[in-house]
């Protein structure tokens, strides 16, 4: 399975966050890159850049390698990207935002919501009758929220990850 750019860079940005893309791009397909070779290719600071290493390798999506320096001594680490990797995650994430959206439809379901006619803010029913059914932003009657829209586009969501998971090889 070819991983596009846009499902790698999307899965790179909910695990390790949006500002180590560029890193991942400049280590795409390279092997045994120096921590300092990478910070010199995405201009940043050696500590920064290294802070974006480790939140790659707690997903797993680097490895590295350490070897002495001869001159100075010290450990020079230098990092290979693991792309086989993603695919796994791309999966493990669909799988937890089903759960994510279980959970939601299922409040969803269980409860009744209030809202203003401004939108502030929204209320379950518990929280509504502490508030007396008045918008605690902007103090205007709350109503009763019709949420049957979003439960059925939770619901849609949930059949389609769950579609898509079927249709992964490693996802069935």
């Amino acid at each position: 399975m070819k991983i596009s750019t846009a499902v790698l860079e999307g899965v790179i940005k909910d695990v390790a966050g949006e500002d180590v893309i560029p890193l991942v791009r400049s280590l795409k397909n390279k092997k045994n890159i120096s921590e300092f070779k990478i910070a010199e290719n995405i201009n940043r600071e050696i500590n920064e850049t290294r802070n974006m290493l480790y939140r790659l390798y707690h997903a797993n999506l680097v490895s590295f390698t350490r070897r002495k320096d001869k001159k100075k001594g010290w450990y020079i680490y230098y990092w290979t990207f693991n792309a086989k990797r993603v695919k796994y995650l791309v999966t493990d994430l669909k799988r937890k935002k089903i759960d994510r959206l279980r959970e939601r439809l299922e409040r969803e379901q269980a409860s009744h919501f209030f809202a203003c006619n401004n939108r502030c803010i929204r209320l379950d029913f518990e929280q509504a009758t502490d508030f007396e059914y008045k918008c605690p932003e902007c103090g205007s009657l709350m109503h009763q929220e019709d949420n049957q829209a979003q439960i059925a586009e939770i619901s849609s969501e949930i059949a389609r990850l769950e579609k898509e998971l079927r249709a992964t090889p490693t996802g069935g």
